[in-house]
This record gives C-alpha cells, structure tokens and sequence, in this order.
C-alpha cells in the first residue's frame, strides 16, 4: 500500500473531494505542482484548469477550478477555489459553444463594454475546455 495524505478540495459552495491520495498535480502560477506525503508545507495561488487526483486506490480523478489556492501541511492538502467541476461533468460541446462566443463578445465591443471581465470569462472557459479535452487524451475519458 502507498503513502497517503488527506486532501480536501472546496469550493465556495461545497465540499466536492475529500479524501487519502497519493498525489495532486495542480497548476500553479509558476508551473506545475506535483504534492504527496512528506512535500514541504507551502501556499500558494492556483491558475485556472485542471487538479489531478490519485487516490490511495491508484485511481485519477480530475477536477476543473477556476483558479485558487493551495495549502500545504504536513498531514493535509487542501484546494480552495470559487469553482469546482468535476472535469467528467463538463460538457466539451457546450465549453465551445461557450469559448465561441466569449471570444465574439471582445471583438464585437459595444458601449458599454466591459474588456476586463470579457477576457477573465474567455480565459475560464477556455480552461475548462482545456481541462476536457486532457481528460480525454490522457485517461481516455
């Protein structure tokens, strides 16, 4: 049996894993962070996309946040987001319908236009699609 630390990932409304794992991997504003047993405590802000998961079992789950942080403890690991999907619940065709229109929407400004938050929505969903689309390449899903 493998080592295992307890990791909870939280959104703004729910609880939505909590669990042993062997690793997370999760992308960090400096790159990837790759988290198990014994990794030095730290915290530090996430970018939107995909959290890996390997649980205790071997098994890899894969959520989509919207950006975030990590906390890091001896014995625990824990995300916290505003937004978590579990990346096996969103929908690839409705993400590109989304990421279609976002990207309309910067280049048809009007009046009162809003470029900031036009461009945070492109990035988010363009997360989330990406977040599906390595879901499917890498685990078959």
């Amino acid at each position: 049996m493998s080592m295992t630390v307890h990791c909870d990932i939280v959104s703004a409304e729910a609880e939505i894993f909590s669990g042993l794992v062997e690793m997370v991997v999760a992308h960090g504003n400096l790159g990837d962070l790759g988290i198990a047993l014994g990794h030095a405590p730290l915290i530090t802000d996430l970018k939107p996309g995909p959290i890996r998961v390997i649980k205790q079992n071997g098994e890899t789950e894969v959520f989509y946040i919207s950006g975030g942080f990590l906390e890091v403890q001896p014995n625990m690991i824990k995300v916290l987001a505003d937004t978590v999907l579990r990346a096996a619940d969103i929908d690839e065709a409705a993400s590109q319908v989304a990421l279609k229109a976002a990207e309309k929407a910067l280049h048809e400004k009007g009046a009162e236009f809003d470029y900031g938050s036009a461009s945070a929505h492109l990035a988010e969903v363009a997360a989330q699609l990406r977040t599906v689309q390595q879901l499917r390449k890498k685990f078959g899903g």
